[in-house]
Order: C-alpha cells, then structure tokens, then sequence
C-alpha cells in the first residue's frame, strides 16, 4: 500500500478499528488513537485503499474495496481483542457504518465523528454542492480528471493546525496530510457508498456516539441527525461548539477523546455484566 501510514497502539482486550476520510490519512486518526489506547484500549487505524498516494491512486478504487478493507481490519483486530468498537471521520464514519449494519455481531458500539452522507456544510461553494450528480458523470466518463480543490479553513478552527496542515497537504505530502483536493471520481464513490448505507441504518443496531461540530464547514450538522434518527441502536449525541470538520484532531480533541473513552467502556462494561448474568 503507498505511503503506508496505519498505525496499532497495544491495549487490553476491548479494540477500536479507526477509519479517517475521503483523500484523508491515519495519522487524522492517530491522535484520537493515542487518547483511546492510554485508556486502556487496543487500537487499530486502518488505512483505506488508493489513499496516501496520489489522485491517480485514489481513481483506481472503488467504495467497495474502501469498505472490504475495513472489514478485513476488522476482522485481523477480533483475533487480539474480545471486543470490538469502530469509529470513523466524515467518509470513513459512513465506513463505520456500514461496518455496523453488515456485521452486527462484530461491531459493540460507533464512533460516528462527523458523518458525511452530503457535502453541505457552510463552506462548500454551489458548484460542489450539486457533486450528489457526480456519479450520473462518473457513468458518462465526464470529469475523470476533474478535482474539487480544498479550501480554507480546511476542517480546522485552530489556526495553529490549520496552518500546519494546510502547509504539509499542499506540499505535496499525501501520505502525511491527504491530497489537496478531492478527485471527480472518487467523490462520486464516496456518493455511490453514501446511498448504499443510508437504506441500511436500520440494521445499525450497536450504540453509536454521534459527534459533530455545531458549525462543521464541510458536512452540516443534518449529517449527524440523520443517523441519529434512522439507527436502530441507543445513541448519544455530542455537539461540538469550537470545531469545524476536522473534530479528530481540532480544538476539542481532548473532549472527544475522553467521551469517546467513557462511551466505549461503558457499552464494553455492559456487555461484560450481561455476559456474566
């Protein structure tokens, strides 16, 4: 795989796989990743597949095999831990997900961080907001070298890190920071998988956190109360006040790290006591 950032932090026996975005990279993951494993769990961040390369990468996979490699993730983490969680960031949320409603006896509980079925946040200009039509072009062969570019603030309401990771992106460094844009045709997947899952919440019977940045500037904050409103399982929602997209790695990291901590070990904790009756 180019550019192979993955990364596994060694924990006690209750695992969470984490997935990052669309043209995104573990290392989005890493510090959330970090905060989890000092809580005592084990914790994989997988790396999707054509990401970490370039466009051309990217181009060449579908949503199905994004989706086949979370599961395969999955499946390498259950022979290390009794339980499983999965959280993942805008695209790699609906991976999530998807991973939830096919595999219900796998999945103990989600991490749903800034859900992305649509781009329709604040600043997404009007052109991108008509990309839902992108995979009718993709059919077409319309746009194959086409790319939505990124904009500032990039995700990211800290200065500081949008600074550092807009410099790191733009350079070039796909594998540390993703690409700067987002190509025609890999949209158009992120829309083909979007469409697959959303039929499918129902099946999504595991508890889910639901976190979201009140002001997300890439996905808005329908996203999240549209999985909230269709899963199948309990759910807890945690609306961010001083994030944009990015929640993973943004000013309330700390917050989302210690709720996402204190989720996944009370659904961990539950299961053991109704195991145990």
């Amino acid at each position: 795989m180019p550019g192979s950032q993955e990364f596994v932090f060694e924990g006690g026996s209750s695992g969470v796989l984490l997935i990052h975005g669309l043209t995104g990279t573990p290392l989005e993951m890493r510090l959330l990743g970090k905060g989890l494993a000092n809580a005592g769990f084990t914790v994989h961040g997988v790396q999707l597949a054509g990401h970490c390369g370039s466009a051309a990468d990217l181009v060449a996979t579908r949503w199905q095999d994004w989706y086949e490699g979370v599961e395969r993730a999955a499946e390498r983490l259950t022979t290390r831990v009794d339980t499983v969680f999965v959280g993942g960031l805008s695209m790699g949320a609906v991976l999530a997900l998807a991973l939830a409603a096919e595999r219900p006896r796998l999945v103990a509980g989600v991490g749903v961080y800034g859900a992305t079925f649509r781009y329709d946040g604040w600043n997404i200009p009007a052109l991108a907001r008509l990309s839902f039509l992108l995979p009718l072009l993709k059919r077409l062969g319309i746009g194959r070298d086409r790319m939505f570019m990124e904009q500032p603030p990039y995700g990211l309401r800290d200065e500081r890190i949008r600074a550092q990771v807009s410099a790191t992106m733009l350079s070039g460094d796909s594998a540390a920071a993703g690409l700067p844009g987002n190509p025609w045709p890999a949209l158009a997947e992120m829309y083909r998988l979007a469409a697959w899952v959303r039929p499918r919440l129902s099946r999504v019977v595991a508890p889910c956190l639901i976190a979201h940045a009140r002001e997300d500037d890439i996905a808005s904050l329908d996203n999240a109360r549209l999985v909230a409103a269709r899963v199948a399982g309990p759910t807890e929602m945690l609306v961010l006040e001083d994030s944009y997209h990015m929640i993973t790695i943004d000013r309330e990291r700390r917050l989302l790290i210690e709720r996402s901590s204190r989720f996944f070990s009370a659904v961990a904790q539950a299961r053991a006591l109704a195991e145990a009756a």
